[in-house]
């Protein structure tokens, strides 16, 4: 694997988070998270606590960057605690040899229910922590379907262009 190329990719999509994404607010609904496209993408035979250490890692760089508390590091860590357990549902055994998740590996129709799914509970997370209240639920989910789904289109589209 090159390690060049992934620390590349997570310099590039945090920058364009940081200065991009977290100044757009889309209908007052639409937070896009893109940055954790580099944990989706994270080579499958990573060690569970190697992923969750990289997680914890990300997200503190984003609390960092947005002033969240750790509202960032706790969602990364329980996306990258959920993957493996969805990786095993959707990977055979004989394309877990890949070590890369894409397209390629994966097909489109698992790539999008993947990617949808950990998106959606990243997504869930962050905006329950930040709300810290029942009383918003409403909002929150509305907050998760949106951004979550403008989210997993910018990642799905990603791959889909990066696929060779």
């Amino acid at each position: 694997m090159d390690w060049t190329k992934q620390i590349g990719r997570y310099i590039l999509v945090m920058l364009l988070q940081v200065f991009l994404f977290n100044q757009l607010q889309l209908w007052g609904a639409c937070h896009p998270y893109i940055y954790i496209l580099c944990l989706l993408m994270m080579p499958i035979t990573l060690p569970h606590s190697a992923d969750m250490i990289i997680g914890a890692v990300v997200g503190l760089i984003m609390d960092i960057f947005c002033n969240s508390l750790g509202v960032h590091t706790a969602s990364c860590i329980l996306l990258m605690f959920i993957r493996p357990y969805l990786i095993g549902g959707l990977v055979s055994d004989k394309d877990r040899l890949n070590e890369q998740i894409s397209l390629r590996t994966l097909g489109m129709e698992a790539m999008v229910k993947y990617v949808i799914i950990l998106v959606l509970i990243h997504h869930l997370m962050v905006f329950l922590l930040a709300a810290w209240s029942w009383h918003h639920i409403g909002f929150v989910l509305l907050e998760t379907l949106v951004s979550g789904l403008i989210t997993s289109f910018v990642i799905i589209g990603y791959n889909a262009l990066s696929y060779k």
